[in-house]
């Protein structure tokens, strides 16, 4: 088994969070946790690319139907129908409009548990669900409701990979494997050295 810190997963910084210059805050709260930022670039997707990207996972428009669907019953609403492949056909329409509508900052982050971690501090999908402390819930105040409304996509600022499978499928999507690059941090002697040794003077 490879230790957890080789872990990697997939960000995508969203066409707002470029737009709203969040970037560098984005990437500073991945920085302090303790992660290592091992591929990033800028790149404006086509429609083609987006549909590729969310329909890797073969039950992914399910899942996400049926999680929709789940989340409006939970708060007492109606959700836009009851088959969850009707609802992600619309998702994903949206969603193909969304991420083609300018830039995009794709990033490969490294570390322990790097997926699990992440998700955490990125948020829920929905923004209005997020925890204050999260990326989401700190800097968004979109809600599923109005993005129904509005018929477009939920604005929140990320992707992040759901899973250890999900993030491999994804990177492979986003970057050649030489675009990854392994290169070590002086902070990982902190983090994952077993003895914790040679930091006097």
């Amino acid at each position: 088994m490879p230790h957890p810190k080789t872990e990697r997963t997939l960000i995508i910084i969203k066409p707002d969070g470029v737009q709203r210059s969040l970037i560098g805050e984005i990437i500073r709260r991945f920085e302090r946790v303790g992660l290592k930022l091992c591929a990033i670039k800028m790149v404006t997707p086509d429609e083609k690319f987006v549909e590729a990207h969310y329909t890797l996972d073969p039950d992914w428009r399910r899942i996400t139907g049926e999680k929709r669907i789940q989340k409006a019953r939970e708060r007492g609403e109606e959700p836009p129908s009851q088959d969850p492949y009707e609802i992600t056909a619309v998702i994903l329409e949206n969603l193909k409009k969304y991420l083609t509508a300018g830039p995009v900052i794709a990033m490969a982050w490294q570390g322990a548990h790097a997926v699990e971690l992440i998700r955490k501090l990125v948020g829920s999908t929905e923004p209005r669900s997020s925890d204050v402390g999260t990326i989401r819930g700190d800097y968004v105040l979109d809600s599923y409701n109005m993005a129904d409304d509005d018929g477009r996509a939920i604005r929140n600022l990320i992707h992040a990979s759901g899973s250890v499978k999900e993030a491999e499928a994804e990177l492979k999507h986003w970057f050649l494997p030489e675009e990854i690059h392994k290169y070590s941090l002086v902070q990982e002697k902190i983090l994952y050295d077993v003895n914790f040794d040679g930091r006097k003077e």
